[in-house]
């Protein structure tokens, strides 16, 4: 670092925060990105659905990204942000060395992580491969293949089965540990011709080093190319900066996360986020277009204390 005072620092190297410093970059101001090295997305081998960059290899976004950031004077620091507190009228970053650094805004786009419950655990071995999540992400990938679909409640699985359908004429219900689907939803699912299997999953099974199964607890073997277990997540933001601070935080269909407004705006003056940390079903691409929000939301912020200085000088 060439310096340790900087007018935002974006916490997060991520398409969200990225995105937020190339817009801060190019609106000349100061920023310094920290990054612990561990995207959402690293088992993935390319996205989808990015107009441009579709079926490009994430790590190659992101190296891209940097290198842009970097022409408008953006600095990087790889490691991990121990806190984040208030100094005045302004914010003091420790780094995990003891260092400090002193900025004017802050951006959280720290992500979350993916957890399967445990039973599931060793489906993670696959994780991004032939086990995944978001069907936007990956249903194109996979398409036209036996596809698999476990979730943790009726309500996730009938949302995640009868969603993969589009992408495939054979697709799979695992009820799991599901005790009750309702009449309802059964007709919808045949009507769908998606059947429902009886049962709880136990693990994949993989042959060279590709899923070709999925084992129930009576040592039946169902086979399937790719399973969807987007609704058996647990997906938890990765926002202690966040929680620190006392931001304030609503329930979702997806867990209980961090609100902002429009710009990405916490309800902490000066604190902003984008991205999963946030959002948790933003794909790449919509990351990204919530970080520019946020950069020219902390850019605007930004412009106004600017005036107040110049207006007291006046006076």
């Amino acid at each position: 670092m060439t310096q340790n005072s900087f007018d935002v620092a974006v916490i997060g190297a991520g398409a969200a925060g990225l995105n937020a410093a190339l817009i801060l970059g190019q609106a000349r101001r100061s920023v310094i990105v920290f990054d612990n090295g561990s995207p959402r997305n690293a088992a993935a081998d390319h996205m989808n659905g990015f107009l441009s960059r579709d079926g490009m290899n994430p790590a190659e976004l992101l190296t891209i990204g940097r290198g842009e950031v970097r022409k408008f004077g953006g600095e990087f620091h790889d490691g991990t942000v121990v806190s984040v507190t208030r100094d005045g009228e302004k914010f003091s970053v420790e780094l995990a060395d003891g260092s400090k650094i002193q900025v004017c805004k802050v951006l959280v786009a720290t992500g979350l992580t993916d957890r399967l419950p445990d039973e599931l655990e060793v489906f993670g071995e696959r994780w991004g491969r032939d086990v995944l999540h978001c069907p936007y992400c990956h249903g194109y990938s996979v398409r036209d293949q036996p596809l698999g679909v476990i979730a943790k409640s009726a309500e996730f699985a009938m949302h995640q089965a009868l969603m993969v359908r589009q992408w495939s004429d054979d697709v799979v219900l695992f009820l799991h540990r599901i005790t009750e689907l309702s009449s309802e939803d059964r007709e919808k699912l045949a009507a769908r011709d998606i059947s429902i299997v009886e049962g709880e999953v136990v693990g994949p099974v993989v042959e060279d080093d590709r899923l070709v199964g999925v084992r129930l607890a009576d040592g039946t073997v169902v086979a399937r190319s790719a399973v969807f277990v987007g609704g058996a997540l647990t997906m938890d933001p990765n926002d202690a900066i966040l929680r620190a601070f006392g931001a304030q935080r609503a329930e979702t269909m997806m867990g209980d996360f961090v609100t902002v407004d429009m710009m990405g705006a916490t309800s902490v003056p000066g604190v902003f986020a984008a991205g999963n940390v946030v959002d948790p079903g933003a794909q790449v691409i919509m990351a990204a277009a919530a970080g520019a929000k946020a950069g020219a939301g902390i850019n605007m912020m930004l412009t106004n204390d600017d005036l107040e200085v110049a207006l007291a000088l006046r006076s």
